[in-house]
């Protein structure tokens, strides 16, 4: 029984690999690159910041060369920015007491302190070469892409030409697009469609978790205390009660066993082998809508960063600012002063109350 379920896998693999479709209807295999948005490029700062790229990609591999971790933290950081309010950098901006911002939301309390230092910091250092031309929205996806490449994940162009938004979210926009890491696959399938972002661009962006640590046990503890996750395998179960010998330990672990400071496509091999920290992340083996996708990545590396790619592009330009919308800011962190105003005011709120794991995002 055990070598017919095996051989019964294995022909899934081969098929999924060869066709790139399943008897579902979802289409796993590498497609061209996502419409380039209106008012982006390619080519976007060739004339007037032509070193671009190369300030950015070399202070990052010196920043990784000191601290591999942060890569994951710029990672996340444009991930944060994307899903709420879009592309925007508005993730970037400080709040106050009476007027908190999306760094103050449960979700982004995460968010590595270093990660925003370092945007200001590539900020400063092509604002020396090039004045204020670039964005901060730019430079924190720059700084994504080249996370991934210098991680060991693939290289890639990213359409360029965002502006800096005038308003972060409010603590409610910002739960309800950063779904908790509790999340089932179908309450991530729903918040990601609302954005136009399909099935497989939500597998394949959650290979993001290929690298980087989790903040506390607060975040998966509910998979071990009062009793095991069935869907976990025992030896990691165990491990990891002994990382949190409670659910609401401080301690952190990292999200990928296998090699979790390399972006490869070990994150699904974990999946396979019922090593997914997050209820987010082994749900999505556990899915019959989503196994065939996570089983073709976990066999197909190369297939996986073509899809990342693809899903990166697209999630890179949503609800993005061109011409003349929004700024460029001076300062990654603070809305340019106007002569009428310097009051920084969030979007509308609502009332809307949603329950989240403190400080943990699911997905991205």
């Amino acid at each position: 029984m055990a070598s017919s379920s095996f051989l019964q896998m294995m022909m899934l693999i081969v098929f999924v690999t060869a066709f790139g479709t399943t008897k579902l209807g979802v289409v796993v295999d590498a497609q061209p690159s996502p419409p380039i948005a209106r008012g982006l490029s390619l080519t976007f700062y060739n004339s007037n910041c032509p070193n671009l790229e190369t300030i950015v990609r070399n202070r990052l591999r010196t920043v990784f060369n000191n601290d591999i971790a942060q890569a994951a933290g710029l990672l996340r950081l444009h991930f944060h920015d994307c899903f709420v309010q879009g592309c925007d950098g508005s993730v970037l901006l400080d709040g106050s007491a009476s007027n908190p911002s999306e760094k103050s939301a449960p979700p982004n309390l995460s968010l590595k302190a270093e990660a925003f230092r370092i945007i200001n910091d590539l900020r400063a250092r092509v604002q020396n070469a090039c004045g204020r031309i670039v964005s901060c929205s730019d430079i924190t996806a720059l700084a994504a892409r080249d996370a991934v490449f210098l991680s060991g994940g693939p290289d890639y162009k990213i359409p360029l030409g965002r502006r800096d938004g005038l308003t972060f979210a409010t603590r409610n926009a910002t739960l309800r697009n950063l779904p908790p890491p509790t999340s089932n696959t179908s309450a991530l399938i729903d918040s990601l469609a609302t954005l136009n972002l399909t099935t497989i661009d939500l597998v394949a962006l959650s290979g993001g978790h290929t690298i980087g640590i989790s903040s506390s046990c607060v975040s998966f503890g509910r998979r071990l205390y009062p009793t095991r996750d069935p869907t976990m395998d025992q030896t990691f179960f165990r491990n990891l009660r002994l990382t949190c010998p409670a659910n609401n330990t401080v301690n952190t672990t990292v999200l990928d066993i296998r090699t979790p400071n390399v972006f490869d496509n070990k994150y699904y091999v974990d999946l396979m082998n019922r090593q997914g920290l997050f209820t987010s992340d082994q749900d999505l083996y556990t899915d019959s809508r989503t196994r065939p996708i996570v089983t073709s990545y976990a066999i197909n590396q190369s297939l996986f960063f073509e899809r990342f790619v693809f899903s990166m592009i697209k999630m890179g330009q949503l609800s993005v600012l061109t011409g003349s919308q929004g700024e460029i800011r001076a300062n990654c962190s603070a809305r340019n002063p106007t002569t009428t105003s310097s009051y920084l005011s969030s979007v509308a709120d609502d009332n809307e109350e949603q329950q989240f794991v403190e400080g943990e995002s699911a997905t991205f």
